[in-house]
This record gives C-alpha cells, sequence and structure tokens, in this order.
C-alpha cells in the first residue's frame, strides 16, 4: 500500500489506517509505504494507492511500466479518476468488492512526454489550476470553487489552433479539454462520454463567451449536459496538438503546468486497475 501523507489534508492518512485494519482482519499481508517509494513493486499482487488525482499521476510517471494490478483509494480533495472506477463508494465498501474482482486494462494519455489517467485541461481550466497553485487551499473544495467565481469574471479567452486527424480548429476558446475520465475539478463532467477502455480520448472545446454566459453555462458542463451546445465541440480521437500565440496554461490531472505547445496521445491499455 502506498501514500501520500498530504493527499486531503491528511485524510488519506486516515483511510491507510482504516485500510491496515482490514488487512489485519482479513489475514492478507501487507507493506505500507508512506514516505519512501520502492523502486519497484516486484513480488506483490496487488497495490493500493492513497491519494487523490494528482497521487495517482505522480505514480504512473514513476512506475509508468508497471503490470501490477491497482486500486486507487479516495484520500484527496477531487478524487475524479476514483469517481470514474468505483463511484460513491466508501473505504471498508470498496475494499470488501475489489477482494472479488478480476484486473482490467485501463488507457491512459501522454501531453509532452508526460502520462495522465484523468485528462488535461487548457485555457481556463488552466488558469484555473494557476491560481490555486500558487494560493493557500481552504478546506474541500471550496477553494476551487471560489477560485472558478473570480476567474468566471477575470479570465480573457485565448486563440488556440487544435489540431486532430483532419480537422483543423482555430480561433478564441473558453476552454480545450482532454479527457480519459468522466470529471474534472472534483465533479465537473467535462467530458460525460468518456470510457477509459475506449482506446480514445474525448475532446471537448468551449467557444469564447461572456462573463455572463459562463455564470449561465458553467453550471450546465458541471452537470454533464453540455454536448448538444452550440458553443461545445465534441470529438473522440488518438492524439491532438495545440498551439498558441502564447503560453498554454494547463492541468495535467489537477496540476499546473505551462508549455508553448501541447502533443497528446492516447496509451492503450497502459495499466491495470481491479474495478
Amino acid at each position: 500500500m502506498v501514500c501520500n501523507p498530504l493527499a486531503g489534508s491528511g485524510f488519506a492518512l486516515e483511510v491507510v489506517a482504516r485500510l491496515e485494519g482490514l488487512l489485519h482482519q482479513y489475514s492478507i499481508p501487507k507493506t505500507v509505504f508512506i514516505h519512501d517509494w520502492p523502486d519497484s513493486f516486484s513480488g506483490f499482487s496487488d497495490i493500493y494507492l492513497v491519494g487523490g488525482d494528482g497521487t495517482l499521476n505522480f505514480f504512473i510517471n514513476k512506475y509508468p511500466d508497471i503490470k501490477v494490478p491497482l486500486v486507487i483509494f479516495k484520500g484527496g480533495t477531487g478524487n475524479d479518476f476514483h469517481w470514474l472506477l468505483y463511484g460513491v463508494m466508501d473505504a471498508v465498501t470498496q475494499f470488501k468488492k475489489v477482494l472479488e474482482l478480476p484486473a482490467r486494462p485501463v488507457d491512459c494519455g501522454r501531453c509532452n512526454g508526460r502520462l495522465f489517467i484523468n485528462g488535461v485541461g487548457a485555457g481556463f481550466e488552466g488558469a484555473v489550476a494557476k491560481a490555486l497553485s500558487s494560493g493557500k487551499k481552504l478546506p474541500g473544495k471550496t477553494s476551487y470553487l471560489l477560485t472558478i467565481l473570480r476567474k468566471i469574471f477575470t479570465y480573457r479567452s485565448r486563440h488556440f489552433t487544435i489540431l486532430t486527424g483532419d480537422k483543423v480548429i482555430t480561433g478564441k476558446k473558453l476552454l480545450v479539454d482532454i479527457s480519459n475520465g468522466r470529471r474534472a475539478g472534483g465533479g465537473f463532467h467535462i467530458a460525460p462520454e468518456a470510457s477509459a477502455e475506449d482506446g480514445l480520448l474525448d475532446l471537448v472545446i468551449a467557444s469564447s463567451l461572456t462573463s455572463i454566459r459562463r455564470l449561465f453555462y458553467l453550471p450546465v458542463i458541471e452537470k454533464g449536459k453540455h454536448l448538444g451546445l452550440s458553443i461545445i465541440t465534441h470529438l473522440q480521437v488518438k492524439s491532438v496538438k495545440i498551439q498558441s500565440l502564447e503560453p498554454i496554461q494547463y492541468h495535467l490531472d489537477g496540476e499546473y503546468a505551462e508549455a508553448a505547445a501541447l502533443d497528446i496521445q492516447i496509451k492503450e491499455q497502459a495499466f491495470l486497475f481491479r474495478y
């Protein structure tokens, strides 16, 4: 079992303690790694990972070739990929369930050489991630929601050139999202038709909007009711390139980054998860 002790403002450590008790109860041998993770997991039958989307992103990039089945337990703030695999489920219920589940292959993506498991978001999402990375976070989703509200009125839409297959999409866009999972930001159903098993990434593009229209449409996006709207372009793709005249602010599984351009591809059946 591996854990990010900082995930969820310490909540991950509470989950680890709960899981240790369950493993002891079921007479399942275990090794717990908190601060110092091993170079490899040779000899382990499963890896229980406790944390959020950022912890999972760090793990898959540290162990990109791992073949041991993974189980992610909710221990972060957003936990969007956990929701995709397990829905709304507490640690005890999930533990008992995964004991009986087979390992299944799951896709991931690659962005500028770095792996992601849930998604990449540029434009508005990138600006939100940047603000969150530089400020003191409040408990739960409070910081995220307050930052979104502020950016609704202050964010300036960027001009993007998006290339995928034989399509070229250009113009000012509010956001450009590339998803392997369905949710981002701890509950925004940005790609409600996405699957982590279909060998495709869901590309969702929102046109530039005034602040008033942002206030109207962002709750629609949160509920995943936006794909049929005229302001939305939705494509399922194997790869996509994103260019801009200015540095692109984006998040990778919730972690802020910046680049001159983004080169993104699907990596099919990259990891095994029990779910």
